[in-house]
């Protein structure tokens, strides 16, 4: 299967996954899966992945496991979170994964679940004093601003090069981790990123870039967008105003309004390589069953894991896009 094998694993995740015995000879292990949400109209972390994906790809990875996996859905709501994790504690589950966006939730949920001594794995929010798998989104900005600041050196050497910061407000789920990496990863431009904020509206990316390209007439313009919808406001934006050629764009997800799949748009096509949009930076959220189930695996059988693993980010262009995201519909 491609999804896990083209991805650093830890190696604990690696053992697991590759052990000799087969699946229906290892004892079985309830893990149970607390998601944020299952809405499929909702994104989470900041990218254009929806609950609804995250949960499909934790069905997917269980599929291949010694588990039976139980899904919760807290709906983003404080009291539904608690109910669950109790519903959670009667049925005596092995271990439980919670997907958190509250502080606050994630610490309430994660003294009940110690207190009836069930180990538990964190994914993207933190809870204190348990194992955490999340994004980088420092190492993520860094890759897009360090592909921005590639292409500039080979294609715009001698022309003045105007870096942009694209997206939703930086308060919004650790875009300022995000933002500090891509402004990291073009040190090598002279000139300190713009920072244009669209308030989270694509409608306010387009016409903000609209407004910047139009009061910087000749020159060269990166554009690192905050994430893919961003992205996509951003390519309108050159297009409506003429200037394909002094743009070019890196979106931050990689979610299917940017690599699609069998029947759908592909902005990121091995056909598409003369695209504005050099690429974008995947998160994986629908493939985060692939890392997150073995490291609660063996927190379930009381093995060690990592105090903290994270994403491993990809810059997935026209070049690479079907080797990641082949054209068939995987799920």
């Amino acid at each position: 299967m491609p999804a896990p094998l083209l991805r650093r694993r830890s190696l604990l995740a690696a053992a697991l996954l590759s052990t000799p015995a087969r699946a229906d000879e290892m004892p079985r292990t309830t893990v149970a899966f607390a998601n944020a949400t299952d809405d499929p109209g909702t994104r989470l972390e900041g990218t254009g992945f929806t609950g609804a994906e995250v949960r499909n790809g934790f069905a997917l990875a269980a599929r291949r496991m010694p588990l039976d996996l139980v899904f919760y859905d807290n709906m983003l709501d404080r009291a539904k979170a608690l109910a669950n994790a109790r519903e959670a504690i009667a049925r005596r589950v092995d271990a439980y994964i919670l997907f958190g966006w509250d502080a606050a939730v994630s610490a309430e949920i994660g003294r009940l679940l110690g207190e009836a001594a069930i180990p538990v794995l964190a994914v993207g929010q933190s809870v204190p004093g348990t194992p955490l798998y999340a994004a980088d989104n420092e190492a993520a900005g860094r890759i897009a601003g360090e592909a921005l600041a590639r292409y500039s050196a080979a294609n715009w050497a001698g022309r003045t090069v105007m870096p942009v910061i694209l997206g939703p407000p930086a308060q919004r789920t650790r875009l300022d981790e995000r933002i500090a990496g891509i402004a990291a990863g073009l040190q090598p431009v002279p000139v300190t990123p713009v920072r244009l904020d669209s308030g989270g509206d694509p409608l306010k990316a387009d016409a903000a870039l609209r407004g910047f390209l139009a009061g910087h007439s000749g020159q060269k313009v990166l554009v690192a967008a905050l994430d893919d919808a961003s992205a996509l406001a951003a390519k309108a934006a050159a297009d409506a105003t003429g200037r394909t050629g002094d743009v070019v764009i890196v979106g931050q997800g990689c979610d299917r309004t940017m690599h699609g799949n069998a029947s759908e748009r592909k902005e990121l096509d091995p056909a598409n390589r003369g695209s504005i949009v050099l690429g974008s930076v995947a998160f994986f959220l629908d493939r985060y069953g692939y890392d997150v189930l073995p490291l609660a695996l063996a927190m379930a059988m009381r093995q060690p894991v990592p105090p903290v693993t994270r994403t491993q980010h990809k810059l997935i262009t026209p070049a690479n896009a079907f080797v990641v995201y082949p054209p068939i519909d995987i799920n």
